[in-house]
């Protein structure tokens, strides 16, 4: 996020720290980056640097959190999967822990390297990789752990639906909440095709019957750092079983990446659901976006990221219905 959340003072958190990871720290800074969460960089006294994030605890997906943050910490420490970025257990030996009434934080250790951009494409070398780790991702049967389920259905359809109903009617949540209406009615014709190619696809994978697996959610090049020992995979708020597709549409683009992964993991990839996850991805930001333009808001850095998200993502689940 790009705007510091105005309730957490730089000490809120340093304190935090002190009191469930017993840290001394010396130096707190706000890092303006990623969406969704607030980070920072935290030096301590030996001079140790951690990385912090900071959930709202009113999102959508806080109540998965803490076993999701559990699974990350079990892939990497007893399933042995050095690529996987783990929180660091509290004193008490929980991985997240609260900050304040509204919030909850989560520590990591600091990797020296910088990730790529969400949109930067991937390379062949890279592509490869990153189906290789997913193939041993997927192929981690959990045990004496509760890993979250993310069923394929949307994450808040209702936002999408309440949106197109109410079009004939004033938005004055803010700056872009008119602008807002006028680009959806712009687009209500292709995204309500887009629902109905969404059910369409989601009832053939059901009738396929595949099995899920633990998936990360969300392997885009933002989420991946290159070090001296090979890719990291950061950010695992959304680790929950699902379909091993909901990861891997983000790297597949051809019959040899399929046949790639078909080899380490003996399941063939089913391109209903690589089409399921990919028109999923833009729909459920459709909503993410419009629930903020929509409510109460102001012209902020991250406000303007929303507005910009909802337009582009409009447009590629426009121009993905011309695509067979």
């Amino acid at each position: 996020m790009r705007e510091r959340p105005a309730d957490i003072r730089d000490s809120d958190v340093a304190a935090a720290l002190a009191r469930e990871w017993a840290l001394t720290v010396q130096d707190v800074t706000y890092l303006p980056v990623g969406f969704g969460g607030y980070h920072w960089l935290v030096v301590e006294q030996t001079g140790s640097r951690w990385f912090v994030t900071v959930s709202d605890l009113a999102a959508w997906w806080m109540p998965a959190l803490p076993a999701a943050m559990q699974t990350a910490a079990w892939l990497a420490t007893e399933a042995g999967l050095e690529f996987v970025v783990a929180p660091v257990p509290t004193s008490a030996g929980q991985v997240v822990a609260s900050l304040g009434s509204r919030h909850a934080l989560t520590l990591f250790p600091y990797v020296d390297a910088a990730p790529a951009h969400f949109d930067d494409p991937i390379d062949d070398g890279d592509r490869a990789a990153i189906i290789d780790m997913l193939a041993r991702l997927h192929t981690q049967a959990p045990k004496g752990i509760r890993v979250p389920s993310r069923p394929p259905e949307l994450a808040n359809r209702q936002a999408i639906d309440e949106a197109l109903a109410s079009l004939d009617v004033p938005w004055n949540g803010g700056p872009y909440a008119e602008p807002g209406r006028d680009l959806l009615a712009r687009y209500e014709r292709p995204l309500r095709q887009a629902f109905a190619r969404f059910d369409e696809l989601l009832d053939r994978v059901r009738e396929a019957g595949e099995p899920y697996v633990i998936t990360h959610g969300e392997p885009h090049p933002g989420n991946l750092l290159h070090t001296r020992a090979g890719l990291c995979l950061v950010d695992w708020d959304m680790t929950a079983l699902a379909w091993p597709e909901r990861d891997l549409w983000w790297v597949i683009t051809g019959d040899q990446d399929a046949e790639r992964y078909s080899r380490l993991t003996g399941r063939t990839v089913n391109q209903d659901a690589l089409a399921l996850y990919r028109l999923r991805w833009g729909l459920d930001d459709t909503a993410e976006f419009l629930s903020e333009i929509r409510g109460p808001h102001e012209r902020t850095a991250d406000t303007l990221i929303s507005w910009t998200g909802l337009q582009e993502t409009l447009e590629a689940i426009a121009d993905g219905l011309k695509t067979p």
